[in-house]
């Protein structure tokens, strides 16, 4: 599985960002995707996930700001992130896997990583 994100950017706090991530090659019928986020000097932590079967599940940091969801014939999810804040500055990474309950874990490995897009809200 290959995974192409984009839609990274600068954007002044309280704006808005959607960032897209594309899955190619062999993909799974069940699976799970979303976003690892990665600041500065900071510890990589989960940001949002959507399953398969259209669960979805989001660190507290974001809850109410950001919304995933996917287009399965695509092969594509989407992180939609409103009302920015400068806190949410980091590279965004995508991440895929086909066992859907990895969602759920702490600290769960995710098989397919695709490179970071830059994040950065200004103040």
């Amino acid at each position: 599985v290959q995974l192409q994100a984009s839609g990274g950017g600068l954007v002044q706090a309280g704006g808005s960002l959607r960032l897209s991530c594309v899955a190619s090659g062999r993909t799974f019928a069940r699976y799970v995707m979303g976003w690892f986020r990665q600041a500065p000097g900071k510890e990589r932590e989960k940001v949002a996930f959507i399953t398969s079967g259209g669960s979805t599940y989001y660190a507290d940091s974001v809850k109410g700001r950001f919304t995933t969801s996917r287009n399965n014939a695509n092969k594509t999810v989407y992180l939609q992130m409103n009302n920015l804040k400068p806190e949410d500055t980091a590279a965004y990474y995508c991440v895929y896997d086909n066992n859907p309950l990895k969602a759920t874990m702490t600290r769960a490995k995710y098989d397919y990583w695709g490179q970071g897009t830059l994040v950065t809200v200004s103040s």
